[in-house]
């Protein structure tokens, strides 16, 4: 059963009238939904397999809001989750329990750019390409490029310290960001770092950054803007076998040059581009390499060119070179839209995001072809080839139980094969409520016993984000076990 079937939650018995006209109060009923049919469309984010419907959701436009807002869940004892927009993929936003979702869609602005001391400040429902946009032409960018560009928020990207294709060589969302701002779980504006960075001894943001939502909620975020590098060249490396193309990237790897990005594609990703986009992918391609090197221009021409040649001692058909602007940009939009062509070849589907080291790539591919056969999934991927960070794809139909059963399973099998490869069970995409089991095979019971006291000085009554990345039975942490359905997620 899932949890969009389940019982009513607990937590709505504690909405009550008078609850509901304090929150009213505050953002105005405009801007609260607590009808059935609008509910359900906050019941999940881009995992699809765990669902279940906050019982009210709150729009609030500025930090005063959100301090408000917290402060009356504390008072009536009820949960709250934040929320961006929903592209996170491991039921990070999930409102396990019921109870509030903060919406931060409305705190969208960019409040400063300061290209003298390099930084940018944002709140946390602005959408990552728009402060790409913002800094078009300027001679600065913002690194991190996740996938999810296009609608993924920045205050997201905190909660999960979100990559990228191009974090191989500039690092990810916590290596860019200066400092935090955010409401605690009783109600208080904290500000951890700022446009100096930490500010003393302790790398609190750095604390902060990758917690999911479960220390706080992030009301504004200073960001470093990186220049823009002197050129650049963009290479597609065509293979007739993903282990060709796996043996490119140690090559390429051993040789000693470190990509801006290094993403790799297999051929049912790349039908689903083809038909979508007509770039002129070769279909009958095993995998395709995006290989980006940037820097001074006579660097990266000496780079291009031995890419070039390690790639085709390694195996691969053609490596063809980007001749314009418009033909790279292109290239990249094909990569960072492959998720969405999904849509073409299955009704669902289930994002992975395990670690292995670059040198057993060709291991994890052979097994996780091996889990789709003995499933019956149908698994395609697309990952971060450079730093070993896999984006198996399981296609199935939500609407067929066994199908999800069989998901569920694979994907187990692949993240435990991870650990075994001596690997993480995530890169990006976060623990959430997906990985939860995982985590005591991942970590010591001593380890997640300090994890969990962290997190107490933050969160110690549990109710911000309840649920979230750690087990809470077995005597790893305090919150009350909230059980979102009765599969492996029991854990919590």
């Amino acid at each position: 059963m899932s949890a969009s079937a389940a019982s009513p939650s607990a937590s709505s018995k504690l909405i009550t009238h008078a609850f509901l006209q304090r929150l009213k109060s505050i953002v105005g009923p405009e801007r609260l939904l607590d009808a059935p049919d609008e509910l359900v469309v906050y019941e999940c984010d881009g995992y699809v397999v765990e669902k279940n419907s906050p019982d009210v959701v709150v729009f609030p436009i500025s930090s005063d809001e959100v301090v408000r807002i917290v402060r009356e869940c504390n008072q009536f004892g009820v949960p709250f989750v934040a929320r961006g927009a929903g592209t996170s993929l491991a039921g990070g936003c999930l409102p396990v329990g019921g109870g509030v979702m903060i919406a931060l869609a409305k705190m969208n602005r960019i409040l400063e750019i300061n290209q003298r001391d390099r930084y940018a400040v944002v709140e946390p429902g602005c959408v990552n390409v728009r402060l790409t946009r913002a800094l078009a032409g300027s001679g600065f960018h913002y690194a991190p490029d996740p996938s999810s560009q296009g609608a993924c928020t920045i205050g997201g990207n905190v909660a999960t310290n979100s990559g990228g294709p191009h974090t191989l060589k500039y690092g990810v969302t916590v290596n860019h960001v200066l400092g935090v701002k955010f409401v605690s779980s009783d109600g208080q504006l904290i500000q951890f770092g700022g446009p100096c960075g930490r500010g003393n001894e302790f790398d609190l943001t750095g604390l902060f950054v990758g917690s999911e939502g479960t220390f706080g909620i992030v009301t504004k975020v200073w960001v470093k803007i990186t220049r823009d590098p002197a050129a650049c060249r963009t290479m597609l490396g065509v293979f007739n076998t993903v282990a060709d193309a796996t043996q490119a990237i140690s090559s390429i790897i051993g040789a000693g040059i470190i990509p801006a990005a290094l993403e790799m594609m297999d051929q049912g990703i790349i039908g689903a581009l083809e038909e979508a986009f007509s770039f002129g992918f070769p279909l009958d391609a095993g995998a395709v390499l995006i290989i980006e090197v940037d820097g001074l221009d006579c660097v990266v021409e000496d780079e291009a060119i031995i890419i070039i040649d390690l790639c085709m001692q390694a195996g691969a058909r053609e490596v063809r070179r980007s001749k314009t602007e418009e033909e790279r940009l292109m290239l990249w939009k094909c990569r960072k839209q492959a998720f969405g062509a999904i849509g073409r070849l299955a009704p669902s589907c289930c994002t992975q995001d395990g670690v292995v080291p670059r040198t057993r790539l060709p291991e994890i591919l052979e097994f996780i072809t091996e889990v789709g056969q003995r499933h019956n999934i149908r698994i395609v991927n697309v990952f971060h080839a450079g730093d070993g960070n896999i984006h198996p794809i399981l296609l199935f139909d939500e609407r067929d139980k066994d199908q999800i059963h069989r998901v569920i399973e694979a994907s187990d099998e692949i993240l435990n094969r991870c650990i075994d490869l001596g690997g993480s069970v995530t890169g990006e995409h976060g623990i959430g409520v997906e990985k939860i089991s995982l985590m005591k095979r991942l970590f010591t019971e001593t380890d997640l016993e300090v994890m969990t006291d962290i997190r107490k000085v933050f969160n110690p009554k549990g109710l911000c984000s309840p649920g979230k990345m750690l087990p809470t039975a077995g005597g790893c942490g305090s919150e009350t076990p909230i059980k979102v359905s009765p599969s492996r997620r029991a854990a919590f």
